[in-house]
């Protein structure tokens, strides 16, 4: 896993748990409890510049609003996975008991950040895995035929 912090979540770190208050800086994401979880981008804090209040914009712009300067409604974004890769040297498994695999992945995020995981899947899912595979493996032969 890496150890870069995401540009969405604050900056307390790993401290942040369920009862850890949410303290977002100038650029955090924060999902609004009070305005339906509506994400904004902090452009301003509490006693920055006179202000009394958070103030988030949307992240694509639009008319900012505040919201109360100890944070209570404010929630961290984390940062959203983007695709799965297959962990190199690390083999898939069976359990037959279960009647599923798992394969080692690991999780990229959009800022960059990494996450070791399973993909766990059961014997009908692996069986349409292996035909689309299949599938695949078969159109990419026909487009090395085609280049050579």
């Amino acid at each position: 896993m890496t150890e870069r912090r995401s540009a969405h979540l604050p900056s307390q770190g790993a401290e942040l748990g369920t009862a850890a208050p949410f303290f977002p800086q100038l650029g955090d994401l924060a999902a609004d409890t009070a305005r339906e979880g509506r994400v904004g981008v902090v452009v301003s804090l509490p006693g920055e510049d006179s202000a009394t209040t958070y103030h988030l914009r949307p992240p694509g712009g639009g008319p900012a609003w505040s919201a109360p300067a100890d944070g209570t409604t404010l929630r961290p974004v984390p940062a959203q996975a983007t695709h799965a890769t297959l962990l190199p040297g690390r083999d898939a498994v069976y359990d037959p008991r279960a009647r599923q695999g798992s394969m080692p992945v690991e999780i990229h995020f959009e800022d960059g950040s990494t996450h070791e995981g399973a993909l766990v899947l059961t014997s009908a899912e692996l069986e349409r895995l292996y035909a689309q595979t299949s599938r695949l493996l078969d159109e990419h032969e026909n487009a090395l035929g085609e280049t050579s």
